[in-house]
């Protein structure tokens, strides 16, 4: 199995790692009368917004849940409306990523995925991988447990060290937007001590402000991984 993530390899540097469960496109579009891929392709505008922002607010690596093992349960023309409109995103956005250095990667299963969809993802991959600013993770016909299964099924030595090495970095901060509560198989290993914050924003709606909200509240929270704080640690004293 091909490794989706190499830590030796990383070029966009030791910022944070934020993960994003972008929900809510097709309750937005519904709420306003709109057949449900409108509110893909206004949530592709969010994407776009996201990715520009990101390394000016400190973030290095960037995963987003684009489409998960358990969508190809939706309506066949919705799904087909996503396949093409993952495959125009990676036409139109390429050269912005070469341009604006970042290093796109698609992290799931491919075997399922439109061979055409498949042939522009690697070329994108290959074109944008000398990336140094923002490494892009999208995560496409992805499942976490499949994931996890799949990189222990590899190694003929488990430890936490290379199974983490083989499925990616740990993320620093979760965010999921259309106020849903759950991780909906998403990064469940790199979530492990993942500060996590759940908006009512619908993905469509969410803006730069609401990022560097988010990453704010980040840098609010006390990370202590299991040992005590300051203000513990002088009560027992």
């Amino acid at each position: 199995m091909r490794s989706t993530f190499d830590t030796m390899d990383n070029p966009a540097g030791d910022g944070l790692h934020v993960a994003i469960i972008m929900d809510g496109n097709g309750r937005w579009a519904n709420s306003r009368g709109l057949p449900r891929i409108a509110g893909h392709r206004a949530g592709a505008d969010s994407v776009r917004r996201t990715v520009e922002a990101a390394p000016s607010l400190g973030i290095s690596v960037l995963t987003l849940y684009a489409f998960s093992a358990d969508n190809w349960r939706r309506p066949a023309r919705e799904v087909s409306g996503l396949m093409k409109l993952f495959a125009r995103y990676l036409v139109q956005e390429r050269d912005r990523c070469i341009a604006n250095g970042v290093r796109l990667q698609a992290i799931g299963r491919r075997d399922r995925l439109p061979a055409s969809v498949v042939e522009l993802l690697e070329e994108t991959e290959q074109k944008t991988a000398g990336g140094r600013k923002l490494h892009l993770r999208l995560a496409i016909d992805y499942s976490s447990r499949r994931a996890i299964l799949d990189a222990a099924r590899s190694l003929k030595m488990v430890t936490e060290e290379s199974l983490s090495r083989l499925i990616g970095p740990d993320v620093d901060l979760l965010i999921r937007t259309s106020g849903e509560q759950r991780l909906s198989d998403f990064l469940l290993w790199e979530c492990a001590y993942a500060e996590m914050i759940f908006t009512q924003r619908m993905w469509p709606e969410f803006s730069v402000e609401d990022l560097n909200r988010a990453i704010e509240e980040f840098r609010r929270r006390d990370r202590r991984f299991g040992a005590v704080g300051p203000m513990n640690e002088a009560r027992t004293a």
